[in-house]
């Protein structure tokens, strides 16, 4: 049958809507079931149409889950089976209880933002938060804007503005969506000084470049990439000692700021906010919704002139997050008052990162079994490498535990398809013809939401 054919199988538009569809059009706006039976109409045009969905019954039903899933929210709730614990399309760090909690109580009332209940006068709507950082970190002052990317810009807008700024070629960086350490130094109205070597980048060659236009060495974190073999870079505590010689204030861009301590826990990472603190640096900045697993957020931290100065640049009000990144932000740090232990506990980020690969493997094995019980899907627990994401740890991965399946009664892609598109989305990756959902990433809860997918589907193979 051609599609010529198939179309004019069609039962009419208007015996649909006063029949078969009549029932949605009480859901739905008539005009929204109307956009879906176009739909279908343009799908059976694209040669994509079967004689089996030429049924009244068939076009509602297909009309109704059409409709079901464009009432769907664009934002919503995915599971994230892929192994890259911060990953930036899946909005990186989820939660805790504690900061989820004091958002959902906060968001229907009105709270304290910029009010001091003691006085009742105008306050600082980053206090609660600044006076957390300053308890965990020994910084003497902090303030807080939307994302590490604006406090990289306000910083040196407010800091450097107009004179040179000498940062480290091998650390001029682009990270995703072409952010540019150059570009940011243009806009900031700074002017960007090389110094070094793509390489190969020595204290002398900081020293040599200070002269008296020099506002600020910047260190950049290298977030998606490390430069290895014949290389050299100028530790911070010596750009602080030369910062100090010369009068030149020093800031570190950290990306992804972390504040426990990983090594401990058999984790390779970077210096920790507290540890940069207390080397002297005037600024430090990170992100919120990384190692720290928060919301999202540009914390900028450390000497109390230098982040006054930020403060009251104009950009600072352009770029200050709203009230609920406050309430999330303090209750994320709030939990690293008990000490890593209890943060490792309660912040999913941290918690996912310190995963035991044994605990991993064990729980993969169990879940296995049980997937294997499905009907037409052939599973495998299977060792693997999960990563921090979001430029978080470059290059270091996480050894992980997962499961490996195959479904025998459609295609990878086609089953990948309908995890994506299901309620809540699935994804996992996909790896020799198999995909693969690293347990690193996925709570207990979870694995059931996805056994209970994976039986529906096989029950259903027509459908896949």
């Amino acid at each position: 049958m051609d599609r010529q054919e198939l179309l004019r199988g069609l039962p009419k538009v208007d015996r649909l809507m006063d029949g078969e569809l009549a029932g949605l059009t009480n859901e739905y706006p008539r005009q929204q079931v109307l956009s879906e039976l176009r739909d279908l109409r343009e799908e059976i045009n694209s040669g994509q149409g079967h004689e089996r969905d030429l049924t009244a019954e068939a076009i509602r039903d297909r009309v109704a889950a059409g409709l079901a899933r464009a009432s769907l929210p664009y934002y919503r709730r995915v599971i994230n089976a892929t192994g890259v614990i911060l990953h930036t399309g899946l909005g990186r760090a989820p939660l805790a209880p504690e900061a989820a909690e004091a958002v959902a109580e906060l968001a229907v009332h009105p709270q304290r933002v910029e009010i001091d209940l003691e006085s009742g006068d105008r306050g600082g709507r980053d206090r609660g938060c600044a006076e957390l950082m300053r308890e965990l970190t020994g910084c003497e002052d902090a303030t807080v804007v939307n994302n590490n990317a604006a406090a990289t810009l306000v910083i040196l807008a407010a800091v450097a503005r107009g004179r040179r700024v000498l940062v480290s070629r091998g650390e001029l960086v682009e990270i995703g969506g072409s952010y540019r350490i150059p570009d940011i130094m243009r806009e900031s109205g700074a002017v960007l000084a090389e110094v070094g070597t793509t390489n190969r980048t020595h204290l002398r060659d900081f020293e040599q470049a200070i002269d008296d236009q020099t506002g600020l060495i910047l260190k950049v974190h290298t977030s998606n990439y490390r430069v290895v073999g014949f290389t050299a870079e100028v530790d911070i505590r010596a750009l602080v000692g030369v910062g100090r010689k010369r009068g030149v204030p020093v800031v570190y861009d950290l990306g992804s700021g972390c504040m426990v301590d990983l090594a401990a826990r058999g984790r390779v990472g970077d210096e920790s906010v507290q540890e940069l603190i207390a080397a002297g640096v005037d600024l430090v900045c990170f992100s919120g919704d990384k190692l720290l697993g928060g919301p999202q957020a540009g914390i900028i931290a450390g000497k109390t002139e230098a982040v006054d100065a930020c403060r009251r640049h104009p950009l600072f009000r352009a770029t200050r997050p709203g009230r609920l990144v406050y309430t999330a932000l303090e209750a994320t740090l709030r939990l690293y008052r008990g000490g890593d232990d209890v943060a490792l506990a309660r912040i999913p980020a941290l918690r996912r990162l310190t995963a035991p690969a044994a605990e991993l493997e064990d729980a993969a094995e169990s879940w296995a079994a049980e997937l294997a019980r499905i009907p037409g899907l052939e599973v495998e627990a299977v060792s693997c490498a999960s990563q921090a994401g979001s430029g978080s740890l470059p290059t270091h991965e996480l050894p992980s535990w997962g499961v490996s399946l195959a479904p025998s009664w459609c295609s990878l892609d086609s089953l990948a398809a309908e995890l994506r598109r299901g309620e809540p989305a699935i994804l996992a990756r996909t790896h020799d013809e198999r995909l693969i959902f690293d347990l690193r990433t996925l709570d207990p809860d979870e694995l059931e939401a996805i056994r209970e997918r994976l039986a529906t589907l096989a029950s259903e193979p027509s459908e896949s």
